[in-house]
């Protein structure tokens, strides 16, 4: 077993539960690994909804941030499947999952490529919200025992990876592709636009 590689499950066993944990804190925990990621989409729909056309822009930018990186994950469990925690016999598991490759989290790239999209783009507010909900996902999906730590710290790297690679795309693509999709969002919900349920 490679150095690093124990680190990771040394590390996995100081964060994951045992039986002896409280139920409650396990029952949290739960809950923050499965439905915290809603707040994702959530987030992404206030801020189209606000009408204000620089953060209606952040979130299709933090959208196509978070789709490719999500793709690059795809590729990497194609190239290097590293198995879960449970898939090894390590530690307890507290919520079933698919006996898929771990590496590297798809919760935890997510809230990272928000997080960082909506940080660089001045959603100070909107950033560290994504930010503090996803290191609470990331403990969470550790803790319940579906994860390794490298896991989520690998998706930290996918999700700069991601950024960095979609970045000269955006710049002159990002405005003209927001336009579009406004304009689409117009036709699609002009009922409700027009009686002032939504914001044009």
């Amino acid at each position: 077993m490679s150095t690093l590689e124990a680190f990771n499950q040394a590390l996995f066993l100081m964060i994951n539960a045992t039986p002896s944990t409280p139920a409650w804190l396990i029952d949290m925990a739960r809950f923050s690994a499965d439905y915290v990621i809603y707040l994702v989409p959530l987030s992404l729909i206030a801020m189209w909804l606000s009408g204000v056309e620089q953060r209606r822009e952040t979130a299709v930018h933090a959208s196509a941030v978070s789709g490719f990186a999500l793709g690059l994950n795809q590729l990497i469990g194609l190239v290097w499947q590293h198995p879960r925690p449970f898939m090894m016999g390590i530690g307890h598991t507290f919520v079933e999952h698919a006996p898929d490759s771990s590496f590297p989290s798809d919760h935890g790239t997510l809230f990272a490529c928000i997080a960082l999209t909506l940080l660089l783009s001045g959603e100070r507010r909107h950033g560290v919200v994504i930010l503090l909900a996803g290191l609470a996902v990331a403990w969470a999906r550790v803790f319940v025992g579906v994860h390794f730590p490298l896991d989520m710290a690998g998706a930290v790297v996918v999700a700069f990876i991601s950024f960095g690679l979609i970045a000269p795309l955006w710049r002159p693509l990002g405005t003209n592709l927001t336009r579009g999709l406004v304009i689409v969002y117009r036709k699609l919900l002009a009922w409700p636009i027009g009686r002032g349920w939504l914001s044009s």
